[in-house]
């Protein structure tokens, strides 16, 4: 039986509530955050694998893209809310942090709501991936640096003091990656704020251009495959017909070597 990219969604879905179990199993399961982190890491990579399996295997659906987009959201918001509801993040910075990441997941989603209605598709980008993934290694980072915070004994001060570093230099990266991937949609979509019919048109026209290009390339593809299929069937043709010529020569020559030996053949009968 074989695991569909939607199946796989699913598993990261379904490990979240795991992940908060483990995490706030701590005081009586001694890795129990060490093993939220794991189970955490398992569910970010599922994010790769689902996507990379749906699209070598064109099983990309519109389910399938409504789930991703939850899951991750559900990921890294459970993920937020943990490390910041038990001070992981010193406040403000947690709370702060949050704020913005919310803010701007609740931006783009009305974003998209708005584009639906004028039937413009707004399809993630090379910011939005870039987000996700430093999202999803800050949470995994400050999950284990809290498992240390309770065990402060297993890091000397210097290890921690660098641990410590490392966290939150990757919080502010996540923060303006989450800011800069917001702007972006704002400005590369910001026509889908006016009511005239011409910005709802500029859109579609963009889009149409786009797919026009793409089914060019993918034209003139198709093209070069047809003409190097054509080189190399009269490659072929030529060296069947020489192949031929050849076969025909040699023929001819075994024809003319019996001939000749027929007329030998009487011409000496004539003599006797």
């Amino acid at each position: 039986m074989k695991i569909t990219p939607n199946q796989i969604t699913w598993i990261r879905i379904i490990l979240i509530p795991v992940i908060i179990f483990f995490y706030l199993s701590s005081s009586f399961i001694y890795c129990g955050k060490l093993i939220a982190a794991g189970i955490f890491a398992v569910a970010c990579l599922t994010d790769f694998v689902d996507g990379y399996i749906a699209r070598k295997y064109n099983m990309v659906t519109n389910l399938g893209k409504f789930l991703d987009s939850i899951a991750d959201k559900l990921l890294v918001v459970c993920g937020f809310i943990l490390i910041v509801a038990d001070n992981t993040i010193l406040a403000p910075y947690g709370v702060i942090a949050f704020s913005i990441i919310v803010a701007r997941e609740f931006i783009v989603s009305a974003l998209r709501q708005i584009g639906a209605v004028k039937n413009v598709v707004i399809q993630a980008d090379m910011w939005g991936k870039i987000k996700a993934n430093f999202q999803f290694f800050a949470v995994l980072f400050f999950i284990i640096y809290s498992f240390f915070l309770d065990n402060s004994s297993i890091l000397s001060s210097e290890l921690d003091l660098s641990f410590f570093i490392l966290c939150y230099l990757l919080l502010g990266v996540t923060v303006l990656s989450t800011v800069i991937s917001g702007i972006h949609y704002l400005v590369a979509f910001k026509e889908v704020f006016k009511d005239d019919k011409k910005a709802s048109s500029s859109l579609k026209d963009q889009q149409m251009q786009e797919a026009i290009a793409k089914q060019n390339n993918f034209n003139i593809e198709e093209e070069n495959k047809q003409a190097n299929l054509e080189i190399n069937n009269n490659k072929h043709t030529q060296i069947s017909n020489k192949t031929k010529e050849e076969n025909t020569l040699k023929d001819n020559k075994q024809n003319a070597k019996e001939d000749n030996a027929k007329l030998k053949s009487k011409t000496n009968k004539a003599k006797k």
